[in-house]
């Protein structure tokens, strides 16, 4: 999966951050970590009248008129009749949370890697599984440690550490996204230079959301790719992925655990490690010195997915026109291989290659568009649902499964590109398929 592949690289070359959230601590505690309501719940038991609380905040069957922020600040305020602090008690319970289960996969991964973690838990967990002598856990209101360190972990909202300064209630978000506090600047700056993994989080997080919005407008400028992946262990209907693709530049994948999620990851990695530093050489070959890459080295499907990783770990836009010339070389090296005998395999990586980018970069505009339109009509037109000679069933099969995760504005041009050109039945059934 060429995902795994892409998010294996970034590890490998150290340009990796993963982004928690609640799911990530209930995956490493066999489900023992509390969510943000079970936790504002809990808290009630320690006002005056939990029982009238907790019916008033949430209730039974019903939808509560109040945000969680909202009921927090309520809960703060009745806790403060007790002289209790909110953010002392919920505090309190998350130290108590601790890892559970089998997490092997993942601190394998996390004790051998260089990476950065972004959080809106407060936990700890994510230090304890990473080894805590080798992470510098960067947290509000306490010092920001000058040193270097194999992990960054970067708590957003606050940590156990510092309890008064961790993010709950309505008063504390007002504050948080009004402020341009290092760490929203962090935040912002994390997601402009590395590939990002979401896990155990959802976009409900106005803050975030607006964050990761600016991200989307400084792609859409630089015409870099998305890098941006959410994990799901829940089917993602194809109208909500075309919707984190649209707004937010995120690619989803779906029907995933946070642990066969590090498992797939840690078995790409030692090919990913063999390629980083060699293809980082070639690609400054290729886009700075005009060199090109052999036919021997195109016949192999991770070429592709290497050179546009290697574009982002060279700092170079694929919008480039020394990129657009070298991508346009490079498929059409591509479409010569299809043309060679035996070749059968050839159609079916220009198939994937071809879906993947069109996966993670918006077409419509730049000046790879109709090198890639091109090369889509000479794809589609050359392969065939059922076996048949001279035409590549697999390559059929590549673009059937791979159209449900192109963007949807691609979808949309290279269906308007087909239906124009071509009559190929096959053809006009992938791009009418969604």
């Amino acid at each position: 999966m060429s995902e795994y592949f892409e998010i294996a690289y970034a590890a490998a070359s150290g340009k990796l951050c993963l982004f928690t959230g609640t799911g990530f601590s209930k995956a490493v505690t066999d489900n023992d970590a509390p969510s943000w309501q079970g936790l504002l719940e809990s808290i009630c038991d320690l006002t005056p009248k939990p029982a009238s609380l907790k019916a008033a905040l949430f209730p039974a069957g019903g939808q509560s008129v109040l945000s969680l922020d909202e009921a927090a600040q309520v809960i703060a305020i009745e806790l403060s009749k007790v002289d209790k602090k909110i953010h002392e008690e919920i505090a309190t319970q998350i130290r108590a949370v601790a890892l559970k289960g089998d997490n092997s996969a993942i601190q394998n991964f996390l004790t051998t890697r260089t990476f950065k973690v972004a959080t809106t838990n407060y936990d700890k967990l994510i230090e304890t599984l990473s080894g805590v002598t080798d992470c510098h856990s960067l947290t509000p209101g306490l010092p920001i440690p000058r040193s270097q360190s194999r992990v960054k972990i970067y708590h957003v909202h606050g940590s156990i550490d510092s309890p008064e300064n961790m993010v709950v209630t309505s008063d504390d978000y007002f504050r948080f996204i009004n402020g341009e506090s290092y760490f929203s600047r962090k935040l912002s700056t994390v997601l402009h230079e590395n590939t990002v993994v979401i896990l155990g989080y959802s976009l409900g997080d106005t803050n975030l959301k607006a964050i990761i919005s600016d991200y989307k407008g400084f792609s859409r400028s630089h015409v870099i790719g998305s890098n941006i992946f959410l994990i799901s262990r829940s089917n993602i209907d194809q109208h909500i992925k075309d919707y984190y693709a649209h707004c937010y530049g995120i690619r989803v994948l779906d029907k995933i655990e946070v642990h066969d999620f590090f498992k797939s990851l840690n078995d790409a990695l030692p090919e990913a490690d063999k390629c980083v530093a060699q293809s980082i050489d070639n690609i400054r070959k290729v886009v700075i010195a005009n060199h090109s890459f052999t036919k021997d080295c195109l016949r192999i499907e991770n070429t592709f997915f290497e050179i546009v990783s290697s574009l982002a770990a060279i700092g170079v836009s694929i919008n480039d026109a020394r990129v657009v010339t070298a991508l346009g070389s490079i498929i059409q090296s591509k479409i010569e291989l299809t043309q060679e005998n035996g070749a059968w395999v050839q159609y079916e990586h220009l198939a994937r290659w071809l879906a993947y980018l069109a996966s993670i970069l918006e077409l419509e505009g730049t000046s790879i568009e109709k090198v890639y339109l091109d090369a889509a009509s000479h794809s589609m037109t050359t392969m065939r649902k059922g076996f048949y000679h001279g035409y590549s069933w697999d390559a059929y099969k590549s673009w059937i499964n791979r159209w449900p995760g192109i963007i949807a504005s691609n979808r949309a041009l290279i269906r308007k590109h087909i239906e124009a050109n071509e009559t190929w039945p096959d053809a006009l059934a992938v791009v009418r398929s969604a």
